[in-house]
């Protein structure tokens, strides 16, 4: 019987910042993921690439060696890490209460009626059982 390999831990702040370069880019060489990190803020092409080099050692991420750039992908879902995440802070910061978790995001910053809508239309789904 194969055991499954653990889950990556949570990513740190220069991680989550790749991987979601990754997520929106896809498939990425270390020169592509600088570039675009590099928009936002001044980073070095070593950084980057040291910094992916031990995201792949923990798993957050997966390296393509059969080319001569090696090629980087996420190892999960943007979905997967983000509910990864929202756990993690729910136990840490919320005594793993969901209701002051929403509310503490809600009173963060203005929401727009569209994202209103889709939480009324999620928590719908999620009291009938359909999430």
């Amino acid at each position: 019987m194969s055991q499954k390999p653990p889950d990556p831990p949570r990513p740190t702040d220069a991680e989550l910042e790749i991987l979601t370069v990754l997520w929106s880019r896809g498939r990425s060489t270390v020169r592509e993921v600088q570039e675009a990190v590099a928009l936002r803020k001044p980073t070095q092409y070593t950084t980057v690439l040291k910094t992916m080099q031990i995201m792949a050692e923990k798993g957050l991420v997966r390296r393509d060696q059969e080319q001569r750039a090696h090629i980087y992908e996420a190892s999960r879902p943007q979905e997967w890490t983000q509910s990864q995440l929202a756990g993690d802070l729910l136990r840490r910061a919320f005594s793993g209460s969901a209701k002051s978790l929403l509310l503490g995001a809600l009173s963060a910053r203005k929401v727009s009626p569209e994202e209103l809508a889709e939480l009324r239309k999620f928590l719908e789904e999620y009291e009938k059982g359909t999430r």
